[in-house]
């Protein structure tokens, strides 16, 4: 994975990273369209390595990951600008499992449907027939905390 550059002084360490992924809710999707970039919110599991999406299989953001499987995704937090935090992660998704996904046994999404389950559906997976599962394993991930930054001033 690539290392962060710019802004270190702010950025998350690995444990702030899979606490601030653990406790947010909501991240911001954007592929690479034929009409320019597609952006859009999903929900997410993050299991410490890899970013686990559920996506309508019939949907503009599933066509985009078809043709090109980068991808980039926001989960972010604070109002105030002292509070402001987040974490982006880029890479290629991949798709997992039955497309869509109806339930068929697979062990390589017990654990991140169960994670996604206990996150949104009070622990019961639930299989609809028209979403799918999306595995990022990031390339890179970039972190900004800016409540560091009184912190990274020098005294």
């Amino acid at each position: 994975m690539k290392e962060q550059r710019r802004a270190r002084a702010i950025a998350m360490t690995p444990d702030e990273v899979d606490a601030f992924l653990a406790e947010q809710r909501t991240c911001r999707v954007a592929t690479n369209g034929t009409n320019g970039p597609h952006a859009t919110p999903l929900w997410y599991a993050w299991d410490g390595s890899a970013l686990w999406l559920t996506s309508l299989s019939r949907s503009q953001r599933w066509t985009d990951l078809a043709r090109d499987p980068r991808i980039a995704v926001v989960v972010d937090a604070g109002e105030q600008y002292d509070e402001l935090r987040g974490v982006e992660l880029r890479g290629r998704v991949e798709v997992v499992g039955e497309v869509p996904r109806t339930g068929e046994p697979d062990d390589e999404l017990t654990a991140p449907e169960q994670l996604f389950a206990d996150r949104y559906t009070g622990g019961q997976v639930f299989h609809d027939g028209k979403h799918a599962w999306l595995r990022l394993r990031p390339d890179k991930i970039t972190s900004w905390d800016f409540r560091k930054i009184g912190a990274a001033r020098p005294s």
